[in-house]
């Protein structure tokens, strides 16, 4: 199995780069780092058939990136920026086909940020940097193995023990990433899950409301009330399972 990492940050020795590190030891695989600021990014350039090639080789990308100003670091940017063309055709109307280049490889993401943890948590400010990445590499094809995120940078040189120990299990998940990973199945009996959960809760709070109330109602009372507040709950899960999804500590 071979992985890259990429780094796309200005400083080799930072935060970034340490998080990255972390995570290889982690594979105990051959590896390797590519360092953005080194290649011309640049579409149909040299440096950039270099990296498709090492891209096509590696079965596992690591992306490391901090996240300036609540998004992704320029530098990433414009390297996902200038694959467009290599992940995506589009056809007379101007409609995008995904290409399969790249498909059925796995991905890892890692960010970092100076906003403090609790203020991470309440407005994730990396959500941003890790949608993005997600969004070019899914459409590309690749599987996501997970992510970690490290806050409050602008105070810290070194990681601590205990993020060092959650990068390595993350390196170990890489190294266990399996060629093709079809998880249809996993995201129906979680779907199915999620609605028979808010089922019952909805018939709990129904009736609870209902003893409350000393109240009983009619079928389609009932109903309508049983429709309403299961809707209402599943809006709220959803909303978290899509959009408060990424790790933000």
């Amino acid at each position: 199995m071979k992985i890259i990492g990429i780094v796309g940050c200005y400083k080799r020795d930072g935060i970034t780069g340490k998080m990255l590190n972390e995570v290889l030891k982690g594979t105990q695989q051959e590896t390797e780092t590519i360092f953005l600021l080194d290649y011309d990014l640049a579409p149909n350039s040299k440096d950039q058939q270099k990296l498709l090639e090492k891209l096509k080789a590696a079965d596992v990308w690591i992306l490391a990136a901090p996240t300036y100003f609540g998004g992704l670091s320029g530098i990433m940017k414009s390297f996902l920026d200038a694959l467009r063309a290599q992940i995506l055709r589009f056809d007379k109307k101007g409609d995008p086909h995904p290409l399969p280049t790249f498909k059925d490889k796995h991905y890892l993401l890692l960010t970092n940020c100076y906003s403090k943890t609790f203020e991470n948590l309440v407005t994730g400010v990396t959500d941003s940097a890790l949608r993005t990445m997600d969004k070019v590499l899914t459409t590309a094809g690749l599987l996501k193995l997970g992510e970690a995120v490290q806050t409050n940078t602008y105070f810290i040189t070194e990681l601590s023990p205990k993020k060092k120990a959650e990068l390595l299990k993350l390196g170990q998940k890489a190294r266990n990433a399996e060629k093709r990973d079809d998880q249809r199945m996993k995201r129906y009996v979680e779907l199915f899950f999620i609605v028979t959960v808010m089922a019952f809760i909805t018939m709990l709070i129904q009736a609870g409301l209902l003893h409350l109330l000393g109240q009983t109602l009619g079928f389609w009372n009932n109903f309508i009330s049983f429709v309403v507040i299961f809707y209402t709950l599943l809006a709220v899960t959803l909303h978290f399972f899509t959009v408060v999804k990424h790790k933000r500590k």
